[in-house]
């Protein structure tokens, strides 16, 4: 038979307030009610659910995650980043994959206040209004992961455009005049358009012209960067470097180039972004933009349960160039 608070109370003959106050460690009884009541709840073997401990303290210790499935191995690294950083503060984590284009979104939010999580982590969609007014709904606090909104919400991230600008001048720095770029999903105002304004800027720095067919979009993974690779090189003959906007796509577009016997990185030099698993994995290995996304994990959790924090600005976290084997430099590039 399962018990209820409320059993426990009226066999102690205690209030369901007092048996609350025990359960959570709140002051307002006296040692002998505390051992008469933890006596009961051990011969009855009540076992006290999140929510039935948040009454008096409204708090379930459970926090909620969402985000889409724009790369796996992404979602991963700041996956374990969050969880680690929960469990190290005595919460547990509830992860609801949103799909690629959000549309499970709306059900999880519901799902989530039903839950009665004590604050969410948004991690890469694209912030829309109906998100906001749900949270708002839920009076709930909200952080940010590697995306950001128009609303007065905090995000951690890193600086898509100037993490672009610097992975396209290594390239630059490197002898390299005709590269060429896999952005994401096109349109996308979070993740694609800001770091192709990083591509732009680094070439018209150099005085490069920018021409459309030497971009390509993608949707962040594996496959796409095969079909992008495919494109710019039907569309390209002179390239000497591709910039990839994840990982994946990186691999994918590595997977193209030994299909069609093109070397890396002595024929075409391939740079990624994120620097997953997959950048290490990768055959050559990847040279990459690092982004600190475990880290960036750990951070979101802190800021959300820390409410003066989560109320300050937001955190823009550093990247740094990642390099391995898939960059070439090219003897008697022009002089700067």
């Amino acid at each position: 038979m399962s018990y209820t608070i409320k059993d426990v109370a009226q066999k102690a003959n205690v209030s369901v307030a007092t048996v609350s106050r025990i359960l959570n460690n709140l002051p307002g009884y006296s040692e002998k009610t505390k051992e008469k009541v933890l006596q009961v709840i051990a011969e009855m073997g009540y076992q006290p659910n999140a929510i039935a401990r948040g009454l008096i303290n409204k708090k379930t210790k459970t926090l909620g995650v969402l985000l889409p499935a724009v790369s796996d191995t992404f979602a991963s690294v700041v996956l374990s980043g969050i969880e680690d950083m929960a469990h190290e503060l005595d919460y547990s984590v509830m992860v609801c994959n949103t799909d690629k284009d959000g549309k499970r979104t709306m059900k999880y939010l519901q799902a989530l206040r039903e839950k009665q999580v004590d604050g969410i982590v948004f991690v890469s969609e694209f912030f829309k209004e109906e998100y906001y007014n749900a949270i708002i709904a839920m009076n709930l606090p909200v952080v940010l992961v590697s995306t950001k909104s128009q609303y007065d919400i905090p995000f951690i991230k890193v600086d898509d455009r100037e993490a672009v600008f610097d992975g396209v001048n290594y390239l630059l720095e490197r002898g390299h005049r005709s590269i060429g770029m896999i952005a994401g999903t096109k349109g996308d105002p979070i993740a694609t358009l800001p770091r192709i304004e990083g591509y732009k800027r680094a070439l018209k720095e150099k005085e490069i012209p920018v021409d459309k067919r030497k971009i390509a979009f993608g949707d962040f993974g594996f496959e796409s960067g095969i079909t992008a690779a495919k494109e710019l090189l039907d569309q390209n003959e002179d390239l000497t470097a591709i910039f990839c906007s994840s990982d994946e796509m990186a691999a994918g577009a590595l997977s193209y180039l030994y299909r069609m016997s093109i070397r890396v990185p002595d024929q075409i030099s391939i740079i990624g972004y994120d620097n997953t698993k997959v950048a290490e994995m990768a055959i050559p290995p990847l040279t990459t933009v690092g982004q600190p996304l475990y880290e960036m994990g750990k951070s979101a959790v802190k800021m959300l349960l820390d409410r003066e924090t989560a109320e300050q600005k937001s955190v823009f976290m550093p990247h740094h160039i990642v390099e391995r084997e898939t960059v070439k430099v090219i003897e008697n590039k022009e002089t700067e």
